[in-house]
C-alpha cells in the first residue's frame, strides 16, 4: 500500500545513489517517522509535502546512504574524546608538534595532553615520530602521552613522574620499558607484542567526570556525523568494563541524544575468567535487547585472552599457547547455547585456523546455523580458511589497519605477502559475508573515507601502493562494504544500509561527488549534511542553517574546542590539512571566485538573464565558470 501521508522531511533536487538495485538512482526522498517514505523523482516526492514538512534543496549534490562502521570503539572513545588531541590526518610532524605545543599551553595541572592513536609516522612528510627530547622541550612540566598504533607509547618526563615509573618498575609481561644507561625509564614503552603496558599506562591518567563524559561522547558522535557516519558496531575494548563504563552511553540512549546507531558487543575483561564473564552476561543480558539506536549484538571482539594475536607487525607473529582451543571452546559453547553471535579478533591465519577447529567441533553438537558470527581483521587469512568460514556460515569484518601499518608489514614479510592483506576481492568472489570499518580510535583513524580510499586505491596513508588492482574495489563495491554489507554483522539486513522506502532514513551529502572526484581526493571527504532517522545531525556550508550542534566541548581546555578532530579541521590559526577543506565546504571545488568566493552553487542558481549558467555571461563575468 502506498503511503500518501504528508512527509516530515523532503530532500529534493539531489543525485541519490540508493544502492537499491531495483531503483539505483533518484532525485528526491520523503521521510516520515524516521524511515524513507518515498524514493523517486522530484514531482512524485514533492506531492507528499504539507504545511509542516521541512524541505531541503540539495542543489544537485550527490547523496549516499549513511556510512556504518563495522568495528569502532565508540563507547570507550566517547568517554575520552574531549581529552584527546587528534593527529589523525595531520600531514607533517611540524604541524603536529605545533598543535601539541599550543595544547600544552592550554592544559591545566594535573591534566595530561594525550595523542591516543589514529595516526602513523608514515603520514608525516618527515616520516618519523617526535623524539623524546622534542617532547620534553615542548612540555617540560605538563604530562604528555603519545600512543603510536599498538606498537609504542612516548611519555615525556612529566608523564613518567605522573605514572610513577622509575628504575625499580618491573618489566611488564609482553612489553618493555626502555631505559637509559642508569636504568631509568627513558619515556619509550614498547608492545612486544602485547599492548597491555600501553593501555595500563594510559589508564593511569585523569578521567573526566560523568557529566563531561556525556558531553565528550556527544562530541565524538558529532565528529563521526561530520564524516558521514550514521551507524557503528562497537567492539568493546581493553579497560572497558561492563556495565560500569556503559552507563554514559545508556543514559544518552534513554535521553534520545544518540546521533549514531550503535550495536554493541561485550568484550571479556578478565584473563582466565572469560567463561564466568559470559555466563554472567548471558544470564543478565538478552541478545538484540534495545532499539534501533542502541542494541546488544553478542560477544567479542575478545572472547578469550589466550587467542589474542596482537597485530604489531614490527614484531614477529605471536604463537598462541596450547591451551587456546580449550579456553575458546568453553566460551563458544556458552554462546551457542544461548544463541549469542560473536565476533573474534584474529590477525593471522594461524590463529583463524585453530579457532575454526573449535567452531567446527562445536557445530557438530550444536549447529551454528543462524548465528551471525564473524572474524575481525583477518589480514592473512588463507584460501582454505575462507572456505571453512563460508561452510560454517560465518563472516569477515575487515578494517583499514594495513593503511596505517602496511609499511611495517612489508618490511617484515615483503611486498608480495602484503598484496592481499586482507584478500577483500577474493572474499567477495567466494560469497562470504564481508564488510568494512576502522578499528578506531587507537590502531587507526575513525575516518571512513580513509578506509574507502584504501579499499579503492590499495594505498597506505603514507602513499605506499600496497595492493595490485586485483585486490582493489570499484567505488560502488567499496561503498556497499560500508553500508548494506555491514547490516548482516548486526542482524539488521533490510532495515538500513540503502536509500529505499521502508528502511531507516540515514544518509549523507558529501562535500564532493564520491563517484566523480579524483581517487586521491576521496580520503579528504567530509559531509555537508548528515541525517539519521530523518533528523539532521550535522550540517555545514550551504546547509549550515539546518545544523543543531551540541553544547560546547567540556572542559573549556578541551582540544576539541580548538582543533576539532580529524586533521585539526577546527583550527583556524594553524595549518593542518583540513583548514583549507573547511574554507571550501560550500562547494566541491578547490578554487575561489573573485566575486563569489566558493559560493558557486548560489551564483549558478540565481535568477539571471542567461541560458548557460556556467557560461561566462551566466556568471556575470566572474570566475565561477572556471571551476
Amino acid at each position: 500500500m502506498v503511503d500518501t501521508r504528508t512527509a516530515d522531511l523532503i530532500l529534493h533536487r539531489g543525485l541519490f545513489t540508493t544502492l537499491n538495485r531495483a531503483q539505483p538512482t533518484a532525485s528526491a526522498v520523503a521521510i516520515r517517522d524516521g524511515r524513507f517514505q518515498r524514493v523517486g523523482n522530484d514531482h512524485d516526492v514533492m506531492a507528499l509535502a504539507g504545511p509542516g514538512t521541512r524541505v531541503i534543496d540539495l542543489r544537485g549534490r550527490r547523496v549516499l546512504p549513511g556510512l556504518i562502521d563495522n568495528h569502532l570503539h565508540l563507547i570507550r572513545g566517547g568517554l575520552n574524546f574531549n581529552m584527546e588531541l587528534r593527529w589523525d590526518g595531520v600531514r607533517s610532524l611540524a604541524d603536529a608538534m605545533a598543535m601539541l605545543k599550543r595544547q600544552v599551553d592550554l592544559t591545566p595541572a594535573p591534566q595530561w595532553v594525550r595523542v591516543v592513536g589514529g595516526f602513523t609516522e608514515h603520514q608525516f612528510a618527515e616520516k618519523r615520530l617526535p623524539t623524546l627530547e622534542e617532547l620534553n622541550a615542548v612540555a617540560p612540566d605538563t604530562p604528555v602521552f603519545i600512543l603510536h598504533l599498538y606498537d609504542r607509547a612516548l611519555l615525556n618526563g612529566a608523564a613518567l613522574r605522573a605514572v610513577g615509573y622509575d628504575r625499580d618498575t618491573p618489566e611488564p609481561p609482553g612489553g618493555q620499558i626502555l631505559r637509559d644507561a642508569a636504568g631509568n625509564p627513558s619515556g619509550l614503552l614498547l608492545a612486544k607484542p602485547n599492548a597491555s603496558i600501553l593501555y595500563a599506562t594510559l589508564a593511569k591518567g585523569p578521567k573526566l567526570p560523568v557529566e563531561y563524559q556525556a558531553n565528550s561522547t556527544r562530541h565524538f558522535m558529532r565528529e563521526l556525523n561530520r564524516l558521514g557516519v550514521t551507524g557503528a558496531l562497537d567492539a568493546g575494548g581493553g579497560f572497558q568494563n561492563y556495565p560500569e563504563d556503559y552507563q554514559v552511553i545508556e543514559q544518552l540512549a534513554r535521553d534520545r541524544q544518540l546521533t549514531i546507531r550503535l550495536a554493541y558487543n561485550l568484550f571479556t575483561q578478565k584473563p582466565k575468567q572469560e567463561k564466568e564473564d559470559f555466563l554472567r552476561w548471558t544470564a543478565g543480558s538478552k541478545y538484540k535487547q534495545g532499539d534501533e539506536y542502541f542494541r546488544h549484538n553478542g560477544a567479542g571482539e575478545m572472547l578469550v585472552f589466550s587467542a589474542a594475536d596482537f597485530e604489531d607487525f614490527r614484531q614477529p607473529r605471536p604463537d598462541m599457547g596450547p591451551g587456546m582451543e580449550d579456553d575458546l571452546e568453553e566460551v563458544v559453547r556458552v554462546l551457542v547455547q544461548n544463541r549469542w553471535p560473536w565476533r573474534m579478533h584474529a590477525t593471522y591465519d594461524e590463529t583463524i585456523s585453530r579457532a575454526l577447529d573449535v567452531f567446527e567441533r562445536v557445530n557438530q553438537d550444536t549447529p551454528l546455523a543462524g548465528l551471525n558470527w564473524f572474524f575481525d581483521h583477518a589480514e592473512t587469512i588463507s584460501e582454505q580458511s575462507m572456505d571453512r568460514v563460508a561452510a560454517l556460515g560465518g563472516g569477515i569484518a575487515v578494517q583499514h589497519r594495513m593503511a596505517y601499518q602496511g609499511e611495517y608489514f612489508v618490511e617484515r614479510y615483503g611486498i608480495c605477502a602484503a598484496a592481499a592483506t586482507p584478500p577483500v576481492s577474493r572474499l567477495i568472489e567466494k560469497g562470504i559475508k564481508v564488510s568494512a570499518g576502522t578499528d578506531a580510535t587507537r590502531v587507526a583513524s575513525y575516518n571512513p573515507w580513509v578506509s574507502l580510499s584504501w579499499l579503492i586505491t590499495g594505498k597506505t596513508v603514507g602513499g605506499l601502493q600496497l595492493y595490485p588492482h586485483r585486490n582493489c574495489l570499484d567505488r560502488e563495491a567499496a561503498l556497499r562494504m560500508w553500508t548494506e554489507n555491514v547490516t548482516w554483522f548486526s542482524n539488521e539486513e533490510g532495515q538500513k544500509g540503502r536509500i529505499e522506502a521502508g528502511q531507516l532514513a540515514d544518509l549523507l551529502v558529501p562535500d564532493r561527488d564520491f563517484f566523480a572526484c579524483a581517487e586521491s581526493d576521496i580520503a579528504d571527504t567530509t559531509s555537508l549534511l548528515t541525517v539519521v532517522g530523518g533528523r539532521v545531525v550535522y550540517a555545514a556550508g550551504e546547509f549550515q542553517p539546518f545544523d543543531e550542534p551540541p553544547p560546547p566541548a567540556m572542559p573549556d581546555w578541551s582540544p576539541v574546542r580548538r582543533f576539532g578532530g580529524y586533521g585539526g579541521w577546527g583550527d583556524a590559526d594553524g595549518a593542518p590539512m583540513q583548514a583549507a577543506l573547511r574554507r571550501d565546504a560550500a562547494c566541491a571545488c578547490s578554487r575561489a571566485c573573485g566575486m563569489h568566493g566558493h559560493e558557486h552553487a548560489n551564483a549558478w542558481t540565481r535568477s539571471l538573464p542567461v541560458s548557460d549558467l556556467k557560461g561566462f555571461w551566466g556568471a556575470l563575468g566572474c570566475a565561477c565558470w572556471a571551476v
